[in-house]
Order: structure tokens, then C-alpha cells, then sequence
């Protein structure tokens, strides 16, 4: 993205993009603004630096919401209250600039484990979040758990070392449209109605999954 001295996001609440992001920054130390200042650099200038990085391809982390108080204390609430769902609703859209996919990863390895900033949530909390609350909701009730006569959804995951690097681009769409893509690290297998589909984040080339309509 473009910056200049009228840019809307204020470059001390924007953020250099790692090789392994932290998604719950510090802005008093982690901010372009507060490395800048530690680097005797002018802001502006160092913000185009980190994008210059690996030709060009150097990103920048832009929270737009639910992060003006510069932590997800507030976020932990919305995630614990009863009527929130771990879900989306605009796949497919902003894909230059956002790589929604990386939410389940996300919320297992940030908010059940990796989380010092504040409290965490139980692990079995965010994982019945993912499956069974989401599913019920769209009225998926074949899955969502592993139990007698569901569909064997499956992801074996290698919880200690799950990481997620940043997010990378690829220019694979139509006319060479760009998108923003992201792998998550040491998931070992997705089982799809018993299938394995992918083992250590390689397609094996199995498609066992169907399209499923409203009320099918």
C-alpha cells in the first residue's frame, strides 16, 4: 500500500509484517513510528524500507478494527460471548489485502496457546468454537464432531509447533490477478469423510468433498 504524509493510518498503528507475525503488537514498541524512533529514522521512510524488503515484496500489518486500544482484551470478550461465531462472510472479496484463511490456525495457536499480552482461552473452548458452534449454526449438523454417524472431518495437528508465517502473494488468478495466500506449519493431515486431502500441507489429490446447498 501507498503512504504519504495525509495517509489515515497514523504509523504508530502500523506495523512491520515478520516472517512470523505477531498479530497483538505493542504500538509504545513494536509500531513503524516507535522502530523508526529507535532506528533514528524518519517514519515515512522507514515504513517504504520494510516494503522494499525481499524485492518489493516487504508488507505492512494495517489492524483497520477492534484494535484502537492497542490489545485484544476487548476482542476476548467478543470471542467469549455466548452468541459469537468463528466465521466469515466475505470470502473471496479484499483478496490483495487480507488472507482470512489463516483465522482457524490463528485462533488455536494465538489465543490457546501463544497469547502474553492478556488471558488466553481453553484450548477446548476455541476448538468447539471452530467446529461444532460453527456448524450448527448453518445448520451443518453432520459434522462438527467426532462421534458416531458424522462425517469424519478431520484435522491431526501438531498443536506444540504450529506456526504461521506471513502471508505471501501469488499472481495465479484470471489475467494475472494477484491474491494474498498463507500456510499454516505443522498441520499433519486434513481428513475430509475419511479421506485424507492433504498431509503436511501438500494437496494428495483426493476431492471427496461435494458442494452442499441450503437444506441438502
Amino acid at each position: 500500500m501507498g503512504l504519504d504524509s495525509k495517509t489515515p493510518f497514523p504509523l504508530d498503528r502500523i506495523y512491520e509484517m515478520a516472517e512470523y507475525p505477531n498479530y497483538e503488537p505493542d504500538p509504545a514498541r513494536d509500531s513503524i513510528a516507535a522502530r523508526a524512533a529507535l532506528a533514528g529514522e524518519e517514519p515515512l521512510a522507514y515504513a517504504y524500507d520494510v516494503m522494499m524488503r525481499n524485492d518489493g515484496g516487504g508488507m505492512i500489518h494495517v489492524p483497520l478494527a477492534n484494535y484502537t486500544a492497542g490489545h485484544f482484551d476487548e476482542v476476548r470478550k467478543i470471542l467469549s460471548h455466548p452468541g459469537t461465531r468463528v466465521s466469515l462472510a466475505d470470502g473471496g472479496a479484499h483478496l490483495t489485502r487480507v488472507a482470512d484463511a489463516a483465522t482457524p490456525t490463528f485462533m488455536l495457536m494465538h489465543w490457546a496457546r501463544d497469547r502474553s499480552r492478556g488471558e488466553k482461552l481453553p484450548l477446548e473452548f476455541v476448538i468447539r468454537s471452530l467446529t461444532l458452534d460453527t456448524a450448527s449454526s448453518y445448520g451443518l449438523n453432520d459434522r462438527g464432531r467426532i462421534a458416531p454417524g458424522f462425517l469424519a472431518d478431520i484435522n491431526v495437528i501438531d498443536f506444540d509447533n504450529l506456526r504461521l508465517p506471513a502471508p505471501y502473494r501469488m499472481f495465479d488468478l484470471s489475467a494475472g490477478g494477484q491474491r494474498l495466500l498463507q500456510r499454516a506449519e505443522d498441520i499433519v493431515a486434513t481428513i475430509k469423510s475419511g479421506v485424507i486431502i492433504f498431509r503436511d500441507g501438500e494437496h494428495l489429490g483426493n476431492f471427496p468433498g461435494r458442494l452442499v446447498r441450503a437444506g441438502s
